[in-house]
């Protein structure tokens, strides 16, 4: 199966929740999955970041409040740059940042906020394996550390999330610790997602890498060109 091509991206705006989010089912076909599951899993074993409770890649340089320094991107990830580029979500910035994240199942990552270091949208290719992303409503009070679970969404494999204004700003998102994921009422894009999920249903995680494509503003002049290059 062919990518998807995407005339205009307001066809796949996510309706029933605050602006704004984006979901694209199949974005990448399962043979570009496959070889992006290859060059992630054949690069340079330094090129990897160990946490407590994943791994990860950086492409493109290390976002840092004094500046990234670029790094040249390989031509294999690139096209994918190129490809959301392409859907003009960015105010004509192109993606220069790809975070790869490993969640093995039972991993996950604490609700959080992306911050300054980019420009106010995420763009996010989910690979290997589905899993649900719950967004959390902060309090009223700037002091009230609670939070109010507002509602999910479905990632597929192969899928592409554009996370923008109140969704990227106010709204933190998490992924539970979980091996499995419960298809609730409260997953706001099933509707989008193809007939293999259906509310009410159980499925067990597998491993998922997710490319979480981004603009960095602030970066150096000069690029290092490094790591694989194929």
């Amino acid at each position: 199966m062919a990518n998807k091509v995407i005339a205009n991206i307001e066809t796949f705006r996510v309706s029933n929740i605050p602006p704004s989010a984006f979901y694209v089912s199949e974005f990448v076909s399962a043979a570009e999955e496959s070889g992006i599951l290859s060059n992630i899993y054949s690069a340079p074993k330094p090129k990897w970041t160990q946490l407590s409770n994943r791994r990860l890649q950086n492409w493109g340089g290390i976002p840092h409040a004094k500046g990234m320094i670029a790094e040249t991107i390989p031509p294999w990830l690139d096209t994918y740059l190129e490809r959301i580029h392409s859907l003009d979500v960015m105010d004509g910035k192109r993606p220069n940042h790809v975070l790869v994240n490993e969640y093995l199942p039972g991993q996950g990552i604490m609700p959080h906020l992306d911050g300054s270091l980019f420009y106010p949208t995420i763009t996010t290719i989910s690979l290997g394996s589905h899993i649900v992303l719950k967004f959390l409503e902060p309090g009223d009070d700037e002091n009230d550390v609670s939070m109010t679970h507002a509602f999910s969404l479905l990632l597929e494999p192969r899928s592409l999330l554009i996370l923008q204004d109140e969704l990227f700003s106010h709204y933190l998102h998490c992924i539970e610790e979980l091996t499995e994921d419960n298809l609730d009422d409260t997953i706001a894009n099933l509707n989008m997602c193809s007939n293999n999920y259906t509310t009410g249903s159980t499925i067990p995680r597998d491993t998922r890498i997710s490319l979480t494509i981004r603009h960095v503003p602030k970066t150096t002049t000069f690029k290092l060109k490094i790591g694989n290059k194929r």
